[in-house]
């Protein structure tokens, strides 16, 4: 690769889809969107439930084939608004091709809570939005009247769900006992929805003081363990997920996010994330991160076919996981040579999350090599509007400037060095920089 953050070829593609059996994609699945509830109306110390509403039923849905959600971190580009009302709600929903939103109302009347639940459904180009049932509750009951929530939704939605699906989605929707243990967990996700280093070490503590009120609390526990590895306390955030999987050995989450913590170890532990993902899968078969991760490291292992597989039954469970897309686009192009084939999967990742930094860079990589300087200078331009210190992005552009526009390389090789200098671990590309600098530089002069 021409690029300077391009990536070894680790794979050769199979041109063969992976056909799944009929009885792993009966129910097809639905892109939903989780909100928070509206609970502006509330006391401040008690609008955390808006988002604690928002957890039970994001937690009993990923219970069930039907439902795949669309993470929260799609929904940057609408910010952060306090309310999510049914505007913002239908406007989301459009800019992320979701099928239906599962959101609503949290408000008192005198000493009860009053849970109004409402889903807003696509139905050809238009959306419509219902009100469910409304739960009026005393606070003492909420965590179990809460439970019923997920339930609730699906059957508006028309999904089937078994006697097994019920017990799972009920188990998943009652967490913990403690009133004070999910109050901190829903404080602490909160936190980590703000993707900063300061929120996670906030989320730390606040996951820490949930597990201290309920040390059963098992969905505390892995995702305690997520945020260790977020900060880079590896051994912490393993010690989390162990601890979680032996609180509940039938919950596959911790062991998908052991078999991550094993595929980004330096030691490249790939056989002991094979195994972390296989047994996740194993215990809940359509979990398409699982599969995305199983994927993940096979390619790394060189596992050409069963690489392949896993990303196809992944798309099976989620069809629009950017991720499954962005990995086919490496394939298609660094080891097979497939231009348009790597083309459009890095531009179905791009459409599914247009945040999507790696698959730019992706796309921007693959024109640069057949010359198409235009259409990469154009991408790796977004990566830097999306992420401005995107050293790799910078040197790129100074690489492809240097092929249309000699004096415009030298600023931007002149930007890159006065970011990237910084940074101990571009040392060695920053050197290789000023080399390319002082040639341009030198060239002009001539």
């Amino acid at each position: 690769m021409i690029g300077r953050h391009a990536r070894p070829a680790l794979l050769a593609v199979a041109l063969v889809l992976v056909f799944v059996a009929a009885a792993d994609a009966a129910a097809k699945p639905r892109t939903v969107l989780v909100l928070p509830f509206d609970a502006s109306t509330l006391a401040r110390e008690q609008q955390w439930l808006g988002e604690g509403a928002a957890q039970v039923v994001g937690l009993a849905l990923a219970q069930h084939p039907s439902f795949v959600q669309i993470e929260r971190s799609r929904l940057a580009s609408f910010g952060s608004p306090e309310v999510w009302g049914d505007d913002v709600v239908v406007q989301a929903m459009r800019g992320v091709r979701a099928e239906a939103a599962l959101f609503g109302r949290i408000h008192r009347t005198n000493t009860d809570i009053v849970v109004q639940p409402r889903l807003a459904e696509m139905k050809g180009a238009n959306v419509e939005t219902v009100a469910l049932e409304p739960i009026t509750v005393t606070e003492s009951d909420l965590i179990t009247r809460l439970g019923t929530l997920p339930t609730a939704f699906a059957r508006t939605l028309r999904v089937t769900i078994s006697e097994g699906e019920a017990g799972r989605m009920e188990k998943a929707a009652r967490p913990t006992r403690s009133m004070r243990a999910f109050e901190l967990f829903t404080r602490g996700q909160i936190e980590l929805y703000r993707a900063k280093q300061e929120s996670r070490e906030a989320a730390a503590e606040l996951l820490s003081r949930a597990i201290e009120a309920d040390p059963n609390f098992v969905v505390a526990q892995y995702t305690l363990g997520t945020v260790h590895q977020a900060l880079g306390n590896r051994w912490k955030a393993a010690a989390q997920f162990r601890a979680a999987t032996q609180l509940d050995p039938l919950l596959p989450e911790p062991l998908k996010a052991l078999g991550d913590l094993f595929l980004a170890a330096p030691r490249r532990l790939f056989d002991q994330a094979v195994e972390a993902y296989t047994k996740a899968i194993e215990l809940r078969p359509f979990y398409a991160e699982a599969h995305v991760g199983l994927g993940d490291a096979r390619a790394a292992k060189g596992e050409v076919d069963a690489a392949i597989g896993a990303y196809q039954k992944a798309l099976v469970y989620n069809p629009v996981n950017p991720r499954v897309h962005l990995s086919l686009g490496k394939i298609y192009y660094s080891e097979k040579g497939l231009y348009y084939e790597a083309v459009n999967a890095y531009k179905k990742a791009i459409e599914l999350d247009p945040a999507s930094v790696d698959a730019r860079m992706g796309l921007g990589e693959v024109y640069e090599e057949k010359g198409l300087y235009k259409e990469a200078l154009d991408e790796y331009r977004r990566v830097i509007d999306l992420d401005s210190k995107h050293t790799g992005a910078l040197y790129n552009l100074a690489l492809v400037y240097e092929k249309v526009d000699p004096r415009e390389a030298i600023v931007q090789w002149e930007r890159y060095i006065a970011l990237a200098a910084q940074l101990p671990s571009e040392k060695d590309w920053v050197d290789v920089a000023r080399q390319h600098l002082r040639k341009l530089r030198n060239q002009l002069k001539e």
